[in-house]
């Protein structure tokens, strides 16, 4: 029979992340663990969804504030179920969709930049004559 509980170096073997990134997931109040009677750290292992999120959700490019507030959403009296994940995951995909397009509208501006030696810098979505654009705010405006 299986426990319940999973040992840090399970945890890093089942998700795949270092025991530093749980132990720094933990610190940043992503996961949860408790200590036994000896102070070692078990992790529950509805714990192991929780870190592919995580993981899923730093490739994506999402800071790890908005990571912990939709963590915060789920239950924390009972196992998160998959309408719990599904009403989380909806929340995201407004935000989801606007970084999709930014991403899709940044490899069409840059494929005709690359290489190019921006020999045409009237058209160049890089290009920022004395810095006009900053009051757009930061970044780069034009992508």
């Amino acid at each position: 029979m299986e426990s319940p509980e999973l040992t840090p170096g399970d945890m890093s073997r089942r998700s795949g992340v270092a025991v530093s990134a749980l132990h720094f997931y933990e610190r940043e109040g992503l996961i949860v663990s408790r200590r036994t009677s000896g102070n070692q750290r078990r992790y529950p292992r509805e714990a192991i969804r929780r870190v592919a999120f995580i993981r899923m959700s730093q490739r994506l490019g999402i800071p790890l504030a908005r990571i912990r507030e939709a963590l915060a959403t789920l239950p924390t009296n009972r196992v998160p179920t998959s309408k719990d994940w599904a009403r989380l995951s909806a929340g995201w995909r407004a935000d989801l969709d606007e970084r999709i397009t930014h991403l899709e509208r940044l490899r069409d501006n840059l494929a005709g930049c690359i290489g190019c030696g921006c020999l045409s810098l009237k058209v160049c979505a890089l290009a920022n004559p004395g810095d006009v654009l900053a009051a757009q705010g930061p970044g780069a405006a034009n992508l």
